[in-house]
């Protein structure tokens, strides 16, 4: 769909799809680029490559949908899209990110702003996380439940070029807010293991992450994990201005299986995520942290991080 989109409302339809393996061409329900104030309410989509894949979109509102087996995102939102709602959906079952938000600049270089995403649920999501944010500012996800993912994050924060470029994170914060994370994380990419919230400080600046009022509950390796990128044996960018308040952490337990030594931690400093890459590089702040049934609370055997608990 294209700008003669603009202003359309879609409502109280299924659309069910046929796929079987994934095809990054057709299968998107909704694809738009540069289109603007849609509405798309009480929608059920299943079998499809994605409900929702919008560049330079704005105004757009999303609300009161289900989301189930899809061979990748659920929604995602790229190219300078700004001032776009997601509200009332669940998602099981994704075969990417269930809930994406990429400041991508392939095909528009503007910033990425003023998204709301909020009263979401994402649950066994197969391929990638539950909430995705790879850049931006002034964007906020709130009042959102991930539970049982099964290779990777339930909450991937991070600022990598990856296919195509992207801006990082700008100053004004991006904000998470009111979030359970229940059985979140997994294994992929070879022997790395992702937490339940995935801070990865790469290829563009990482700055202005606000988290709060977050549970996390049986990690299935580790809760919460710094990271970042390194080229040429050198990091890249830090993690910085970064501020966590009122997290729990409860039940980071020791994995027991192929990767169980890089399991069982409630926060944890990656000092070697996988080979050519090196120790976490900045620094995080946590208000009113709360950690139990942990394994191991804090790991961090690095130089470069600092983790300051107040």
């Amino acid at each position: 769909m294209e700008s003669s989109a603009n202003g359309s409302t879609f409502s109280g339809f299924a659309s069910f799809g046929n796929y079987t393996t994934r095809n990054d061409g057709p299968g998107k329900v909704w694809d738009l680029t540069g289109v603007s104030n849609v509405t798309m309410d009480n929608i059920w989509v299943e079998h499809q490559m994605c409900m929702f894949w919008g560049a330079n979109v704005h105004n757009i509102t999303i609300t009161n949908s289900r989301i189930r087996d899809t061979f990748a995102d659920g929604v995602n939102m790229t190219n300078g899209s700004t001032n776009n709602t997601v509200r009332n959906v669940e998602a099981r079952s994704t075969g990417d990110d269930s809930f994406a938000l990429f400041a991508a600049t392939d095909s528009n270089n503007a910033d990425q702003t003023g998204n709301v995403y909020e009263n979401l649920t994402a649950t066994l999501t197969w391929r990638a996380a539950g909430l995705a944010v790879y850049g931006g500012s002034d964007n906020v996800f709130r009042n959102i439940h991930i539970a049982d993912m099964l290779v990777y994050s339930g909450i991937t924060i991070s600022s990598l070029d990856f296919g195509y470029p992207m801006r990082g994170f700008g100053t004004t914060p991006t904000r998470f807010e009111n979030i359970s994370l229940v059985r979140a994380g997994g294994h992929f990419w070879g022997n790395q293991t992702f937490p339940a919230i995935w801070l990865f400080s790469a290829s563009k600046v990482f700055q202005g992450i606000r988290i709060s009022n977050v549970d996390i509950v049986d990690p299935t390796y580790s809760g919460i994990m710094f990271q970042t990128q390194y080229l040429g044996g050198r990091p890249v960018n830090p993690i910085t201005d970064t501020v966590l308040t009122n997290v729990s952490i409860t039940g980071a337990r020791k994995s027991g299986d192929a990767f169980d030594a890089k399991s069982g931690f409630g926060i944890w400093a990656n000092e070697l995520p996988e080979e050519g890459q090196g120790p976490a590089v900045g620094s995080a702040t946590f208000n009113g942290l709360r950690m139990s049934g942990n394994h191991t609370d804090v790991r961090n055997t690095t130089s470069t991080f600092t983790i300051t608990d107040t």
